[in-house]
């Protein structure tokens, strides 16, 4: 399963890269491939009760909530059967039913909403946790350390998890941080750092930081990560390291690999099945693609939805409250 669920994410992204460059796919996009070790492990270690809130590289953990391709596809194309209507494009997935609380294009702005809804689950008293992922560029930001210190006092299940890729876009995190061990940032808060390349590593972090937090409140976990893309489609990723070293860690530190490996060594699966998985996911890819295509832009009137709660703030003022400018649909 864990071949097979990062496997398809890695495709899912080529393909989006290959999209972008076909100018299907507009605007930002910011890509996962190398990280699926990190989303894969989380969501084997917790269940859909848990909440997940990401910055803007969310497609694959869209997918490991149970969202599906073409619904993934239709979102990055900007169509209506999108998860966000084809409003919210790469940054801004979404899947409430499956407490994924999506996608934010502001820096850190997540880890505050992701503590608000550990706050809900403790309120409630549900036994269940929430992820705040984040990347080692937010790792600095103030409001992340005020969420973590309102959570210390309160005793949330809060999980701050730093996505550590070792780049925040293309500044080395030695140059960004003085101290780059970000799960030591918690001071009064525990921390882990984590293999965030090996997926049963990952699994075993999150397993442990879910029991720790609803126990005795929130934990910081580092996941030491790597993505093979630049930080975004508008940077080559290759002027600040080197060619070589994106190669180095693709050859020894691949999580997809690390798993074949295991799987090959004891003799779970033969080289031919993993290939034919493969075969098969690249076929599923593009009849997602293809499927997504088809789906029509979202209707202009669209544009007017989702900014006020039906019912209120239909009528648009001016800045006297006196004349009426408008009347929303």
């Amino acid at each position: 399963a864990f071949f097979h669920d990062m496997s398809l994410m890695r495709r899912m992204e080529i393909a989006a890269d290959s999209l972008y460059k076909a100018k299907l796919i507009r605007g930002f996009c910011h890509l996962y491939d190398g990280q699926e070790a990190v989303c894969a492990g989380m969501e084997a270690a917790i269940t859909r009760k848990d909440s997940i809130i990401t910055a803007y590289r969310d497609h694959c953990i869209f997918l490991s909530r149970g969202g599906d391709l073409v619904t993934a596809f239709a979102e990055l194309m900007g169509r209506q059967v999108g998860c966000s209507r084809g409003k919210g494009g790469s940054m801004h997935f979404y899947k409430k039913d499956a407490n994924f609380y999506g996608g934010h294009g502001i820096v850190g702005a997540q880890v505050p909403l992701g503590c608000g809804l550990a706050f809900a689950q403790k309120y409630r008293k549900e036994d269940s946790v929430s992820f705040s992922l984040y990347g080692d560029g937010a790792a600095n930001q103030g409001q992340l350390f005020e969420a973590l210190n309102i959570s210390a006092l309160w005793k949330l299940p809060a999980i701050l998890v730093c996505e550590n890729n070792h780049y925040g876009m293309g500044t080395a995190e030695w140059r960004a941080a003085k101290s780059p061990s970000y799960y030591k940032r918690g001071d009064y808060v525990p921390g882990l750092k984590v293999d965030g390349m090996d997926v049963l590593a990952v699994k075993q972090a999150c397993k442990f930081a879910k029991e720790h937090a609803i126990a005795n409140g929130p934990i910081v976990l580092e996941m030491d990560t790597y993505r093979y893309h630049g930080h975004s489609m508008s940077d080559p990723g290759s002027t600040y390291r080197t060619r070589d070293e994106i190669s180095g860690v693709r050859q020894e530190r691949d999580p997809i690999e690390r798993v074949r490996k295991l799987l090959l060594a004891h003799d779970l699966a033969t080289p031919a099945e993993l290939k034919d998985m493969e075969k098969e996911i690249r076929k599923e890819v593009d009849a997602a693609i293809a499927k997504a295509k088809e789906s029509p832009m979202p209707d202009a009137s669209e544009l007017f939805t989702n900014v006020y709660v039906k019912g209120f703030g239909v009528e648009s003022f001016g800045a006297d409250r006196k004349e009426l400018r408008a009347t929303l649909p």
